[in-house]
C-alpha cells in the first residue's frame, strides 16, 4: 500500500516574486520560502506553510494578467521577469484562527513553463478526487453493518458532498437566515463546486413536513439547516422519520431500535443561542460552519426519543429540561413580543417563583462503558471515549435487545422526591454564555444522556449551582445536586393518572381535590403548581409523564468536534498546520 507521505511532486515555484520549494504528497501540500545567501541575512528564518490536502477547498487556474489588477506591483515585477500568469494557478485552503474560528485562505503559484503548470494542477485535483472516492468506497463496502461507517475518525478523509438540499428559516434569531446564507455560504458554496437546491421555509416545522413526504432524498449528499437549534430540530424529526419509514421501522415504538440516517446534516447558525453549533464546532461562525461542510466533516450524534404511554412525541438531541427550564421556556412563550431578551426576563421570574415538583424518576444506569459525568476531559475531536463506547454498544446490540427485559427488573434504579430541576442533557450543552455547559463532560456519541436531578433547596443554594455554569466550579459538587449517566429513563409526576397527565389523582378527598382544581385553572391564586412542563429542546412537551431512550449515533452532522486549541492556536511555529 503506497504510504500517504510520499512525495509526488517537488518544484521550485514563485509566491509572488519570491521562490519556495512547493511539494505535494497524498496527504499534505507544503511550501517553503528559499532562504536567502547567509552572507546577507544569516538570521532570516526561512518561512514554511503546510495544508492537509482534506482541507484544501478548492484550486483554480488564474486568467490573463490583463484581468488581474489585485495586486499590481506584484503582477509588474512578474511581468518583467518574463513569466506568464497563465501559468498561474490558485489554492483555496481551510486556515484556523483564534476561537475555533475557519477561515478561507488563498495562495496563489506561478510555475515557470505551461507543462508544469498542468501537472500541478491536475495532481491536487486528482487528490481532493480521491478523497471522496475512498470515502465512498468505504461507505458502500458497509453498508448492511453499520459500525463503520457511524463511528467516524474525524481525522481520517470524508466524503465531500457535491449536492445539498438547504432549508432557510426567515424568521429565526434576528431574521438574519437568509442574508447570510447569500452573502457568507453561497459564495464559498460556489468556489467549492457544490451545488444546493434552496428552500426558504413559509411557516412552522414546514422543512420537517417536507423531508417527511415530498424531498427526493437520494439525489443529495447532505441536508443543510440555515437558523437556530429549533430549525435544526426539525431537520432531525423529519429525517429521523423518514429513514425509518423508507426502512420499515415503527417510529412510535420505545422498544425498538432506530435505524441512522445515511444523510448528514450540515447547521448554518442563525438562531438565539446555536446551542447545537457551538457544541458541535466550538463556535457560533457561519463561515466556519460552510467549511465544514465543504471539505465533508463527519460527527455522528445520539438522539433520544421521548415516548408517553407507547406513543411518540419528539426527539431531543441536546436537553429535556422539567422544572426550572421547563417553567422558564413556558413563561417565555408569553412574551415572544420582547425577542431573546424573553428568556432573560423569564429566568429571573421563574428563579424567584422558585417552584418545586415532585415525582418519581426510574432509569437505567449505563453499564460498562467508559467516562462518568464527573470526568474532567470534555469530548473533543476524535473522541476516545465517544468510539469505544459507540463500538461497544455496536457490537453488543443484539445482546442488549435481548437482555433488556431482564435489565428492566434488576437493573433500574428509582429515586422519588421534591425537584427544582429534573434536566437530562446529551451533551454538553454549552453556548456563549455558558462555555461550560449544563454537563461539561457529556458525549456526543456515546449511546447516554447524563441525567441531572437537582432537589428542593434554598434560593441561595439555587443560585450557587446556577452561576457554577459559568464558573470553573464543578456544578454536580453540592450536596442536592446529582447525575446519573444513563440509557434510559422514565418520569412520573405524582399527580398523574395513566390516562392524562393533566389530571389530577381522583381518590384524594373532595374539598382538597376542588382547590387544588382552582389552583390548576388559576395559577395566579399564588400556590405551587402541581407539575411543570418538558422544555424538550426548546419545545414544549404535551404530556409530562414520559419514557426517554437514548439511540447511538443516530445522526452525523457536517462536523468533526471541538479541536484542541494545540492544534490551530499555535501561531508562533510557522510550519503549525
Amino acid at each position: 500500500m503506497e504510504r500517504p507521505n510520499r512525495q509526488l511532486l517537488l518544484s521550485e515555484l514563485r509566491i509572488r516574486n519570491a521562490a519556495y520549494d512547493v511539494s505535494l504528497s497524498r496527504s499534505v501540500l507544503s511550501w517553503k520560502r528559499r532562504s536567502s545567501s547567509p552572507v546577507y541575512r544569516p538570521f532570516r528564518p526561512s518561512v514554511c506553510h503546510s495544508v492537509s490536502v482534506s482541507e484544501i477547498i478548492s484550486v483554480r487556474e488564474e486568467e490573463e494578467k490583463s484581468s488581474r489588477r489585485r495586486d499590481g506591483s506584484s503582477w509588474k515585477k512578474i511581468e518583467k521577469q518574463g513569466t506568464d500568469s497563465r501559468h498561474a494557478f490558485t489554492v483555496l485552503y481551510v486556515e484556523r484562527c483564534r476561537q475555533h474560528r475557519w477561515r478561507c485562505a488563498e495562495v496563489t503559484f506561478t510555475c515557470p513553463e505551461e507543462a508544469l503548470f498542468q501537472h500541478w494542477v491536475s495532481s491536487i485535483r486528482e487528490q481532493l478526487a480521491a478523497i471522496s472516492r475512498t470515502r465512498h468506497t468505504h461507505t458502500h463496502t458497509h453498508t448492511h453493518t453499520h459500525t463503520d461507517e457511524h463511528v467516524c475518525d474525524p481525522c481520517c478523509p470524508a466524503c465531500r458532498p457535491k449536492h445539498l438540499l438547504v432549508y432557510i428559516n426567515p424568521y429565526g434569531g434576528k431574521k438574519q437566515g437568509q442574508r447570510i446564507y447569500e452573502h457568507k455560504v453561497a459564495p464559498l458554496f460556489n468556489r467549492a463546486g457544490v451545488s444546493t437546491h434552496v428552500i426558504v421555509t413559509e411557516h412552522a416545522n414546514y422543512a420537517r413536513d417536507h423531508l417527511r413526504t415530498e424531498a427526493e432524498l437520494k439525489t443529495y449528499d447532505g441536508v443543510v439547516c440555515v437558523g437556530g437549534d429549533g430549525m435544526f430540530s426539525e431537520i432531525v424529526h423529519g429525517l429521523v422519520w423518514r429513514t425509518q419509514v423508507d426502512a420499515g421501522v415503527d417510529p412510535n415504538g420505545p422498544q425498538g431500535a432506530l435505524l441512522p440516517c445515511s444523510l448528514r446534516i450540515g447547521i448554518i447558525p442563525a438562531g438565539s443561542t446555536d446551542c447545537i453549533c457551538f457544541a458541535t464546532v466550538g463556535t457560533n461562525d457561519p463561515v466556519t460552519s460552510a467549511l465544514h461542510i465543504i471539505v465533508g466533516d463527519s460527527q455522528p450524534m445520539d438522539v433520544c426519543s421521548v415516548h408517553h404511554n407507547n406513543t411518540f412525541l419528539r426527539y431531543s438531541v441536546s436537553l429535556l429540561g422539567y422544572g426550572f427550564y421547563g417553567d422558564v421556556l413556558t413563561d417565555s412563550e408569553r412574551k415572544r413580543w420582547m425577542g431573546p431578551a424573553r428568556y432573560d426576563v423569564s429566568g429571573v421570574k421563574m428563579f424567584l417563583t422558585h417552584h418545586y415538583y415532585e415525582g418519581t424518576v426510574s432509569y437505567l444506569p449505563a453499564r460498562g462503558i467508559m467516562g462518568t459525568p464527573r470526568d474532567a476531559a470534555k469530548c473533543r475531536s476524535g473522541c476516545v471515549v465517544c468510539h469505544h463506547n459507540g463500538q461497544l454498544l455496536s457490537d453488543g446490540a443484539g445482546r442488549y435487545e435481548v437482555n433488556e427485559a431482564s435489565e428492566c427488573g434488576d437493573s433500574w434504579r428509582t429515586i422519588r422526591g421534591k425537584f427544582l430541576a429534573i434536566n437530562a442533557a446529551s451533551m454538553s450543552c454549552a453556548c456563549p454564555r455558558s462555555p461550560k455547559g449544563l454537563s461539561p463532560a457529556a458525549h456526543l456519541a456515546d449511546g447516554t444522556t447524563d441525567l441531572i436531578l437537582v432537589r428542593k433547596c434554598s434560593r441561595f443554594d439555587f443560585l450557587r449551582h446556577l452561576l457554577r455554569h459559568t464558573s470553573k466550579d464543578d456544578q454536580f459538587d453540592l450536596t442536592f445536586v446529582e447525575v446519573h449517566r444513563v440509557r434510559r429513563f422514565c418520569f412520573t409526576p405524582r399527580h398523574c393518572q395513566s390516562d392524562s397527565d393533566l389530571e389530577l389523582d381522583l381518590r384524594e378527598n373532595g374539598k382538597r381535590q376542588i382547590f387544588r382544581q382552582f389552583c390548576r385553572d388559576y395559577p395566579t391564586c399564588g400556590c405551587a403548581p402541581a407539575y411543570s412542563s418538558w422544555n424538550c429542546d426548546g419545545e414544549i412537551l404535551t404530556h409530562t409523564a414520559i419514557d426517554v431512550r437514548a439511540h447511538c449515533q443516530l445522526i452525523k452532522l457536517f462536523a468533526r468536534g471541538i479541536e484542541e486549541p494545540m492544534v490551530f492556536e499555535d501561531f508562533t511555529n510557522p510550519c503549525a498546520i
